[in-house]
């Protein structure tokens, strides 16, 4: 015990010394040495303490500072907690009052029993179409690329949404191998590019799988079978012990004819960089679109979102080898698309394309956009509505991005900067769309800041058909809020959610991760039925805007929201 104790005190002791030589030796350096920063040479000591305060400011926020940006800190822990399937009630009053303006539900004097309340949350979009797609959930995860999130977290919202059976989007990545972690390998695969490992590999992964970890036997069994600069490029058919990856250089008959049961709901997303619909030269590639949407159940075509309207941003220490071989672009070098998607230049060209799309596909096509002004939408409904009476196809869904929404990747002038808040964006697109005669041809999915139960049921009041999540996914997740999601400032996402870092990413667990986050999905769906019984709806789609009342910051009550709405947008 006593050798114990001496030899804890001279660890001490050493750290001690090692500690005051470094100080020391930084003392010199910046005083007399360095010439670059003028805090450091005057003040050598308090100028590394001040850098070291600047460093850890943002990812200790969360423990600090304000969370006004979420109207209070409860809806942050409503969401941890239902990750982590806990019991989510609250006691005595609120963490922290806000005297915002808001919406307020109308509660029926009678409520119904949870049971009253219908379990179908299905929405429907194309219905025209020789392949509609009936989506079982109203949430749908939002727009997140694979190269943005780490190899591990595209997988784990992958499972996810297998498990409980919602959508997601893939983001303007597109579908990566990572989107296939619940594809089984069939009998029949010319459309894989397939790696087997030997029989003392495999012998390896399984004594690894028993007596260290599934997670460490992955990936032990992936650094002995693949090449370092394709490792992440395929996906592990647990049960056969196969790795694979789509080979889309093979012929489209060799492609699955539906939709294979074992993969999630995904929602392909183009972008104005065309990754992974595109060919050699960087131009739109017919058949490598008809090959990956046999793999998808719609396409969505971004125009612009909420938190940036330029094209989407991959600084250079995302863009790995892997995402490199996704995007066909150069490993390690910052990617940034075109602000201007291709085939936009005008109404007419786009919504050209958008019919070329579902003519290829036979699959519902929308659009994503930002509201700034009611005239461009005014001006896009009434084409589609002239198109529409002409007998052509048009635009079978808009999702519609607030300019409260966020990005990991994004030019500070811009955030919040443009856009319309969600509510009178949703009213805007929903009486625009009325007025054209066009509501029951287009639906509509609304993005922004939407975290909870209440956010879900006030923005379906509002108009929306489905809601688009992403904070409420990430933070599911796991995400701290660190905000170094860019990996722009040389910092990596602590978690290993948003980063390539291979350290940071090793402690991200597919199979618990996706557990939280299918948590989350469920239990907010469970939430929404709560609240569908105190308003006495029996289905989710008896909402409307009548259900809502608004109260204003200075007290004033509307119980007519639709006229509140009337005149602040004047639509």
């Amino acid at each position: 015990m006593d050798k114990l104790n001496d030899l804890f005190l001279f660890s001490i002791q050493l750290f001690v010394i090692v500690f005051i030589m470094y100080t020391i030796y930084k003392f010199i350096y910046d005083r007399f040495l360095q010439h670059k920063s003028t805090l450091l040479e005057n003040y050598p000591v308090l100028g590394r303490i001040r850098y070291l305060c600047e460093a850890i400011r943002e990812p200790m926020r969360q423990y600090f500072g304000s969370e006004d940006g979420f109207g209070t800190r409860d809806k942050l822990d409503w969401v941890y907690k239902a990750a982590k399937n806990q019991k989510n009630y609250i006691s005595f009053a609120l963490g922290s009052k806000t005297n915002e303006a808001k919406y307020i539900l109308k509660h029926a004097n009678f409520a119904l029993n949870d049971n009253e309340v219908s379990d179908d949350m299905s929405v429907t979009f194309g219905a025209d179409l020789q392949h509609p797609y009936t989506s079982h959930s109203i949430v749908i995860r939002s727009a997140m690329s694979d190269g943005a999130l780490s190899p591990e977290a595209t997988r784990a919202f992958s499972r996810a949404s297998y498990l409980d059976q919602f959508p997601i989007n893939t983001g303007e990545g597109g579908l990566t191998s990572n989107l296939f972690e619940t594809h089984a390998i069939p009998d029949t695969h010319d459309y894989l590019v397939t790696r087997s490992g030997s029989a003392w590999q495999r012998a390896l992964y399984r004594m690894a799988y028993k007596i260290v970890s599934p997670i460490y036997a992955i990936r032990l069994y992936r650094k002995l079978l693949l090449p370092k600069e394709e490792r992440y490029r395929y996906i592990l058919d647990r049960e056969k012990l196969v790795f694979f990856h789509p080979d889309w250089n093979a012929p489209l008959e060799s492609f699955p004819q539906e939709v294979p049961e074992d993969m999630p709901d995904i929602v392909l997303q183009i972008g104005s960089g065309l990754y992974g619909v595109r060919n050699a030269t960087g131009e739109f590639d017919p058949q490598r679109y008809k090959k990956v949407m046999r793999f998808c159940r719609m396409t969505e075509i971004k125009l612009a979102q909420g938190a940036k309207q330029t094209g989407g941003k991959l600084t250079g220490s995302k863009v790995t080898s892997d995402i490199a071989y996704y995007r066909g672009v150069n490993a390690g070098v910052d990617l940034f698309s075109p602000n201007r998607f291709p085939y936009g230049k005008d109404l007419e060209t786009f919504i050209g394309f958008v019919d070329n799309l579902k003519t290829l596909s036979e699959k519902p096509v929308g659009i994503k956009i930002v509201i700034s002004d009611k005239d461009y939408v005014d001006t896009l409904l009434a084409t589609m509505k002239q198109y529409s009476d002409e007998g052509k196809r048009i635009i079978d869904f808009i999702t519609v991005d607030s300019g409260e929404g966020g990005s990991a990747t994004a030019p500070l002038a811009m955030m919040e900067a443009v856009g319309l808040p969600l509510d009178s964006s949703l009213f805007i697109l929903d009486t625009l769309l009325k007025k054209h005669k066009l509501r029951d041809q287009v639906k509509v999915i609304a993005s922004g800041k939407i975290l909870t139960p209440d956010d879900v049921i006030t923005t379906l009041a509002l108009g929306a058909d489905m809601i688009s999540i992403g904070r409420g996914f990430m933070l599911s997740a796991g995400c701290i809020r660190a905000r170094v999601c860019s990996g722009a400032t040389g910092q990596a996402c602590p978690v290993g959610l948003a980063t390539q870092d291979p350290g940071k990413r090793a402690s991200f667990h597919v199979i618990e991760k996706s557990r939280t986050i299918a948590n989350y999905h469920h239990n907010l769906i469970n939430g929404v039925k709560e609240m569908l019984a105190i308003l006495g709806k029996k289905k989710v789609n008896m909402l409307n805007i009548r259900d809502l009342t608004y109260i204003k910051k200075d007290g004033e009550v509307f119980y007519d929201v639709q006229e509140y709405l009337h005149q602040k947008v004047h639509v």
